[in-house]
Formats: C-alpha cells, structure tokens, sequence
C-alpha cells in the first residue's frame, strides 16, 4: 500500500467513484514546499468527471505555503486509474507530508 495526497478533484466523491469505482480512505494531511494554481483542463472526459474546467495544480515553491488536502490509503492499481485520470498537465511524484507519510501527489508536470 501506498499514500496517495489529493489536494485538488481527487477529493470529491464522484470523481472517486468514476475514477476508482469506490470512495477512498483517507486521512487530513498537508504538505509544504508547493503553492496552489490553476490550470485550464482541455480533456473533455476529465471535465465531465470533475463538472470543473479549471482545476487545482501544485507549483513548486521557496515559500512553504501549506497547502491542505488528504492522503489516502492506495494501492499500485489505483495509481494506475489515477495516473489516467490526470492530464499531460500533471506528474506524479513522492513527497513528504506534514505528517512525516511519504505519498505520492500530482504536481505541475
């Protein structure tokens, strides 16, 4: 098992139940080193998934500003659907949380 820390559409019950075919575990967390944007979506899928054209997206940053979310309890297959869901906009990498978890979340490719 694995961490996976959502910040953003990950968060939001339908968009778990299309893209995982349940609702994931999770627990409040937040992580440092980032600050929040937004990125315009093109895939029309994924807007009709999230019902949001513009989506959140995680910037690397000298800042820290805390940015909040939840880590949830996931498995490889669920990286995989993950992975599909998020657009060419987006890339998975790991990170430490505020927690001390190292997840993985989906930054500014």
């Amino acid at each position: 098992m694995s961490w996976l820390f959502a910040y953003g559409t990950l968060r939001q019950r339908e968009v778990q139940l299309a893209v995982f075919g349940r609702e994931l575990t999770g627990e409040p967390d937040a992580l440092t080193g980032f600050e929040l944007s937004t990125v315009t979506i093109g895939d029309p899928e994924v807007v009709a998934t999230s019902g949001l054209a513009e989506h959140l997206i995680l910037r690397r940053s000298d800042i820290g500003e805390e940015i909040t979310g939840v880590a949830y309890s996931v498995d490889e297959a669920d990286l995989i659907k993950a992975d599909a869901y998020e657009t060419s906009a987006y890339q998975r990498t790991k990170a430490t949380l505020k927690s001390g978890r190292r997840a993985f979340v989906y930054v500014a490719a």
